[in-house]
């Protein structure tokens, strides 16, 4: 290795310049490896408090009745806007989205709202061509609170 001391000034800026940019793509490299998604900057589609009732929670009075939830859902597809060519047909959607999620809900036979969220977001990523899902169930039980909620975020298996 050279020694830098004795190498002209306008060479040891540009070494500098080069080691700081490789430190940059060394952390970019880092950082894609670390997401377990194949489009880190994919577009994002929203479902917002999605209204389904369902027999859930730990006491059976409270599973004697139906109870109103609310679901958000944010999904990352795999194909992004750009490769759509405002084609419906390219699109993951929305529409079929809600509709699974409140089928699904229905028919569940949960506890904890933990284990509907979970359960949810890994049907949804088995049903539909997404990388990745969030999702947040709410329930009403306490007076004194707006509501309870728990947020999850799944995504695909890689290979």
């Amino acid at each position: 290795m050279t020694d830098q001391t004795s190498m002209p000034e306008s060479q040891r800026q540009d070494r500098a310049i080069v080691s700081k940019h490789i430190v940059a793509l060394t952390d970019t490299a880092l950082v894609l490896l670390m997401t377990n998604e194949s489009h880190p900057f994919s577009d994002e589609i929203h479902i917002e408090q999605l209204e389904v009732s369902t027999r859930i929670g730990v006491l059976e009075e409270e599973r004697a009745a139906p109870q109103r939830l609310t679901i958000s859902i944010s999904f990352w597809p795999y194909q992004q806007t750009r490769d759509l060519d405002d084609n419906i047909h390219h699109v993951v959607d929305y529409a079929a989205v809600a509709e699974e999620t409140k089928s699904f809900v229905r028919d569940q036979a949960t506890n904890l709202i933990e284990t509907l969220a979970d359960g949810l977001a890994t049907h949804l990523l088995k049903r539909f061509p997404i990388q990745k899902v969030t999702v947040e169930v709410r329930k009403f039980p306490l007076e004194d609170a707006k509501h309870v909620s728990v947020i999850l975020t799944r995504a695909a298996s890689v290979g």
